[in-house]
């Protein structure tokens, strides 16, 4: 068992060395359970000294420490190897920022944003990772910056999805699926699909559809010479698997812009002006990776 649990600390996620370690460690639990039935007179006289209460005592601290993980424990599991089964991974350095999303063996993305001169890992801008289809409909929120001001300081991210939310929450009440309900305001054909297995892990790659991968970064209280608060950037790059490609460059498509249509609020991109200075330090350069297994 002290094997098994070494090698899932340092080694990454292995549902073979998990499953051993697991498997090792019922079998532990029943040996005790063993030796306490045939020897329970005997541990009865075990209970008059202290030490028994000062070891389960720090069987119960420690077993808090780690369900509730104050900094210095997270610190401490922060140097395993093994990240868990988790589908998506945000890691924040002095180099940049970098998001990896693989939900399926056959497909892992990687978006590596490179640090700019004006970027500050001790007070990183906000960010916003998401899918679009090709009718700029937004399919799925990849990673968004764990903040209550996330929705206030990535606008047309908010707006994005917030479309997508309504169109949800319709698709409920009328016991439609999401697509139906969406179709009816998009008008979308097989290109405008909403489900994201559709684009990132088609069936058929012949049949598949190209897709937008899109960020929103912001820097929060960053004037400029023109105006108080610089808004946030927009970058996009279209990925088709048709024709796969492993490395893929975002551009900057412009920044988000409200105005009232129809007596509602509606973002859309404008070109970057000479309001936007040092917003352009933030990122670099923004590399898409995506690899995919064959058939994939």
């Amino acid at each position: 068992m002290a094997v098994s649990g070494v090698l899932a600390f340092i080694q990454p996620f292995s549902i073979t060395t998990i499953g051993l370690h697991a498997l090792t460690g019922f079998l532990f639990i029943g040996v005790v359970v063993g030796h306490i039935l045939n020897n329970s007179t005997a541990l009865k006289k075990y209970f008059k000294h202290p030490v028994v209460y000062s070891v389960i005592g720090t069987v119960v601290v420690t077993s808090a420490l780690f369900l509730y993980q104050p900094k210095p424990v997270k610190a401490l599991l922060g140097l395993s190897g093994n990240l868990g089964p988790a589908l998506d991974l945000f890691e924040l350095k002095d180099t940049g920022m970098t998001y990896r999303y693989s939900p399926d063996p056959g497909y892992k993305m990687v978006l590596d944003l490179r640090a700019g001169p004006g970027f500050d890992p001790q007070n990183p801008p906000h960010l916003a990772v998401w899918l679009e289809n090709q009718s700029f409909y937004h399919i799925k929120t990849l990673f968004v910056t764990d903040s209550n001001e996330s929705r206030k300081e990535l606008p047309f991210w908010a707006f994005k999805r917030k479309g997508w939310e309504e169109a949800k929450k319709e698709a409920e009440a009328g016991e439609l699926d999401l697509e139906e309900s969406l179709d009816a305001v998009s008008g979308a054909t097989k290109n405008g699909s909403f489900d994201p297995a559709d684009y990132i892990l088609p069936t058929d790659q012949n049949e598949s559809m190209p897709y937008r991968v899109l960020f929103e970064v912001n820097q929060p209280n960053d004037p400029s010479s023109k105006t108080e608060d610089q808004p946030s950037l927009v970058y996009e790059v279209e990925v088709d698997n048709y024709d796969p490609r492993t490395f893929q460059l975002l551009e900057l498509i412009g920044f988000p812009e409200a105005e009232e249509v129809e007596e509602k609020t509606e973002w859309s991109l404008r070109y970057a002006d000479e309001r936007i200075q040092s917003a352009f330090d933030l990122i670099d350069s923004a590399l898409l990776q995506i690899e995919r297994k064959p058939g994939k």
